[in-house]
Parts: C-alpha cells; sequence; structure tokens
C-alpha cells in the first residue's frame, strides 16, 4: 500500500512539473545557505498536494548528507489533531549549486517534483517554497504560529508570484511553548 501512495504521488507531481513547462519561471531567492536552512519548519500554510489536504501539526525537517543530498522528513496528523501520525520521507536533491535555491524532491526514483526557494527571510525563520506550475506552495516558519501582520505579508507575496490565494489553507499547528523540550518530530 505503501509502494501504491508512493508511486501515486510521485506520478501526480511528475505530471504537474510537466505541465508547468509553459508557465513564466518563478523566480528563486539568489542563495541559501544550506546549513542554515536545514532543520524543522513548521507548515504554516499551503494549497496542498491531495495527500497532505487535511494536515494538522505538519512540520518539514531537512538534514544535508554527507553526499550534498539533504534527507527529508515530513510529518503530520491526518484529520486532526488526535490523527493517525503520518510519514514521509523524500529525498532533495540541490539542482541550482550557484544558488542552492532549486531542488529536486524525490519521493520514487527516478521522479522529481520542482522544489523553489522563492522566498527566504535573512533570519532564516520564514521560507515560501513554490512550483513554476503554482499548483502547490507552503509557507513554512521555524516557529508555529506567526503574528497576523507576518502572515498576511507572506501571502501577499505568494500572490505576487501568480498563485491564486484563495486556495491557501492555513495549517492548523498547536503545539507546547517554543523551545528544545517541543521541537519537532524528526
Amino acid at each position: 500500500m505503501r509502494l501504491i501512495a508512493s508511486v501515486t504521488i510521485t506520478a501526480c507531481l511528475f505530471l504537474a512539473s510537466c505541465v508547468s513547462m509553459g508557465e513564466t519561471p518563478i523566480s528563486t531567492v539568489p542563495h541559501v545557505d544550506l546549513q542554515r536552512f536545514m532543520g524543522a519548519w513548521y507548515v504554516i500554510a499551503s494549497i496542498p498536494t491531495f495527500l497532505e489536504k487535511d494536515a494538522y501539526d505538519a512540520v518539514e525537517s531537512y538534514s544535508l548528507n554527507g553526499d550534498g543530498t539533504i534527507a527529508t522528513t515530513f510529518t503530520f496528523h491526518k484529520g486532526g489533531f488526535d490523527g493517525k501520525l503520518k510519514t514521509m520521507r523524500p529525498k532533495g536533491f540541490v539542482l541550482d549549486h550557484d544558488s542552492n535555491a532549486t531542488w529536486g524532491m524525490q519521493f520514487l526514483w527516478p521522479f522529481k517534483a520542482q522544489y523553489l526557494i522563492a522566498y527566504l527571510d535573512d533570519a532564516y525563520s520564514q521560507t515560501i517554497v513554490a512550483r513554476d506550475s503554482r499548483d502547490y506552495v507552503w509557507i513554512m516558519a521555524r516557529t508555529p504560529t506567526l503574528d497576523a501582520a507576518v502572515y498576511q505579508a507572506l501571502v501577499d507575496r505568494v500572490g505576487r508570484l501568480g498563485y491564486d490565494t484563495a486556495k491557501l489553507r492555513r495549517v492548523p499547528q498547536q503545539w507546547p511553548e517554543p523551545g528544545p523540550a517541543s521541537a519537532p518530530r524528526p
């Protein structure tokens, strides 16, 4: 069953990538310091894939492998805070080593879904990950919540990238006080 789900995800993302070939490319940030980007990111909002439409407490964590690939762990509770914990472990590949901002995310070999770091604040505390096809987007932060004005500014950025922001879904996050004891699941 797990293999079927992985094949389905990969096929959908691959087909969506093919459709994006006629789209205006999204500009990425000029440079990503991969060491600083690694770690846990709370998914604050997204235009989700079909698998994460009902995600709660969604967290994406990155770790740089010795070979330059990126070990990725995406976890969330399905359907509610007490829902079944789902975990995906795609592998990331930096495709543009000048900027480190264009990745391929591989759920199933040999397909790599497009992953563009379209925004990253100077403190590496907020990011927007986008795709040229403008089918999926993720607003992520190092904290599970954002000030309303900061969140709205990120939504506005997503709109300027060419997305329909009415499709954004705020991901419910419910965590104890921030700190080492409440760090997201690996």
